[in-house]
């Protein structure tokens, strides 16, 4: 090398000084980093107070640094909050409770603080902008357009609200937590929209569609352990796609009078039965009463026939005469009659006025 000769003692910056065969500093030789470490020690030391040596000045300021680093692990953890500490990267503890809370420095370990009592939404088949008082929605057809049960179309937008139950799972479990937790929701919409009726959903059902869809994505991510607490489904909107808004229109019109219809039958039949029935009760007791009068005269008849055959048995004659004279009575008592005597057996036939007798008949 250029600089291995006997003058430099092989320094390619030169000779060093207090070494024999020369002084540092000039002749063009490069500065000696030992001599300049050695001048900037000994200026410090006249600086620091007590004349402090190099060794003990870097040891303190070593422990400085090493005690604010220490210091940098203390955090305070709000009453909404849970702290979760890694250590190398893996979760070791989550601190639920408030106050003052240490984890070792970076790159140890690492806290991260989650809000967990702070209600977040997300809305799913809308978008929200602007102001809340002067907001603007705008549909989102591929997330709100869904199939019912008999394969007809609705427009549902729908919110979810959810807070967070365990800090560590909603970290660590899922990744894309806010997208995970929309796609399980528009899935058990669908779900649950799909096995119920068009009107069901736009009306009645709304408020048992909403419980369901809850219950479903809570059951899903507590399956996929992400530590998500869904509190409340609201359905914001919920109508039938436009393009069949008119044939809509005209199927809720026809519902309407088939329920009119429907109203007024009731209506009528509420009026009918129960005259109905009222009618069929009485001539059900009109019938027993035939009934038991029929009968009871009957057996009457047949008890006064077996008294008077009974009569007759016992007197035969007087019996006959008896019916014979009640019969004749029964027969001539509205007749005209006249009664001629035997007239002594002249065997004279008496004259009869019997035209006098038909015209006062016909008179009468």
């Amino acid at each position: 090398m250029p600089w291995e000769n006997d003058n430099n003692d092989n320094n390619p910056w030169g000779r060093r000084p207090g070494r024999r065969g020369g002084s540092g500093g000039g002749n063009g030789q490069e500065p000696d980093l030992d001599e300049m470490l050695r001048k900037a020690q000994d200026n410090l030391k006249d600086v620091l107070p007590g004349n402090l040596g190099g060794g003990k000045f870097v040891g303190l300021a070593a422990l400085a640094v090493l005690t604010l680093w220490l210091a940098s692990g203390f955090y305070i953890n709000e009453t909404f909050e849970h702290a979760v500490i890694q250590r190398f990267g893996e979760w070791d503890r989550t601190q639920t409770e408030p106050g003052l809370g240490y984890a070792l420095p970076m790159p140890i370990e690492k806290v991260t603080k989650v809000n967990v009592d702070q209600q977040r939404s997300m809305t799913i088949g809308y978008v929200q902008s602007g102001s809340r008082n002067g907001a603007q929605l705008r549909d989102i057809p591929e997330e709100s357009l869904m199939l019912t049960t008999r394969k007809n179309i609705v427009d549902l937008d729908f919110e979810i609200q959810w807070n967070i139950k365990s800090a560590e799972d909603y970290l660590f479990e899922i990744l894309n937590q806010e997208n995970t937790i929309k796609k399980v929701a528009e899935s058990a919409m669908r779900e649950v929209v799909g096995q119920n009726l068009m009107f069901s959903v736009l009306s009645s059902q709304r408020e048992k569609i909403a419980s369901d869809v809850r219950q479903i994505i809570q059951e899903n991510l507590d399956e996929y352990q992400s530590g998500v607490n869904i509190q409340q489904v609201l359905i914001r909107q919920a109508e039938v796609h436009p393009d069949v808004q008119s044939a809509f229109q005209d199927v809720q019109s026809a519902n309407q009078d088939a329920e009119d219809i429907q109203n007024r039958a009731e209506a009528y039949r509420e009026d009918i039965l129960p005259r109905a029935r009222g009618e069929a009760l009485r001539m059900l007791q009109e019938a027993e009463g035939y009934k038991q009068s029929t009968v009871a005269k009957a057996t009457g008849d047949a008890e006064r026939f077996n008294a008077v055959l009974a009569a007759y048995r016992s007197g035969e004659d007087v019996t006959k005469q008896r019916i014979y004279l009640e019969t004749m009575e029964n027969v001539l008592s509205n007749a005209n009659k006249i009664i001629l005597d035997d007239q002594g057996g002249s065997g004279v036939v008496p004259y009869l006025p019997l035209n006098e007798l038909n015209r006062n008949r016909t008179s009468q």
